[in-house]
């Protein structure tokens, strides 16, 4: 949790509260449970995956009610079994449920990330391959995301638009050919900014080489179209496939030779881990 910055998930955590105890606070547990009331919940999970967001979800209890006592059973990055124990949480019952919701929103969220990712990783493993993420984001949340694909034993794609070049179609269609939109680039950016190039083409890849780019993106290729670009690239550059790579496939991307897989899913469609705070 020290790689997040807890200045902004303070003013995150705060802002979701917010949005669903509004001003009127939590109705049901305020007309249902005796202000005085105190018990203990656990965090447990449903079944197996890779946890993310511990520490998000602590936070939450704790912005709520300070008073809360939290006991944390797993760390960021721990495998779960179904049944396993996330958090225990004793104190005001009022704040325990109040704060259930919000809490549980981020670890399922950041849980699920890191399963799929790790899910990606192992099918890669013994290759040279990375699995990394994009800028598939949810808005607001992407500092969230990416660390819980860290936490699956991912990497890290650029953070934003201005961490690196990535010259993708677009730019390429309005300079008018990938040595154009390349040299532009070298032009204006510093010497320490490493400019990746997007190719969907053996043409292309050649151009891109030919211009120096550190790094060359082979979108929506087959793995061996891949495996001949790898070829053709021979060190010269990083070599990274996107563009539609699942469970089924990423084994054939990743023995195709390439450094890198990016995938957008996994932080844009990875599915929730099924957790719950049960009230002991």
């Amino acid at each position: 949790m020290s790689e997040l910055n807890h200045e902004f998930l303070a003013e995150l955590i705060l802002r979701a509260l917010k949005e669903d105890l509004g001003d009127a606070g939590d109705l049901t547990s305020l007309g249902t449970i005796p202000e005085a009331q105190t018990g203990t919940a656990h965090i447990v999970s449903k079944e197996a995956g890779v946890i993310a967001g511990i520490e998000v979800a602590a936070e939450v209890f704790s912005a709520l009610d300070p008073s809360l006592m939290i006991l944390a059973k797993k760390v960021d990055g721990d495998a779960v079994a179904k049944g396993d124990v996330i958090l225990i949480i004793s104190g005001s019952t009022r704040s325990l449920l109040s704060a259930e919701r919000v809490a549980l929103n981020f670890l399922r969220h950041m849980s699920g990330i890191a399963t799929a990712t790790a899910n990606l990783v192992e099918l890669v493993k013994e290759t040279k391959t990375s699995i990394v993420c994009t800028r598939k984001t949810t808005p607001g949340l992407r500092g969230l995301e990416k660390y819980a694909v860290r936490c699956g034993g991912g990497r890290n794609h650029r953070f934003g638009l201005y961490d690196a070049v990535l010259i993708k179609d677009n730019h390429i269609a309005a300079c008018g050919s990938v040595t154009k939109a390349l040299q532009s680039a070298k032009h204006r950016a510093g010497h320490l900014v490493k400019i990746e190039v997007e190719v969907s083409s053996i043409e292309m890849l050649q151009e891109a080489l030919a211009e120096g780019a550190d790094v060359i993106m082979l979108d929506n290729m087959t793995p061996a179209q891949v495996k001949e670009a790898v070829a053709i690239v021979a060190g010269r550059a990083l070599t990274e496939a996107s563009g539609g790579i699942t469970h089924e496939t990423v084994r054939a991307y990743a023995e195709a030779g390439v450094d890198l897989i990016s995938v957008g899913w996994i932080t844009h469609s990875a599915p929730n881990l099924d957790l719950s705070l049960d009230y002991v």
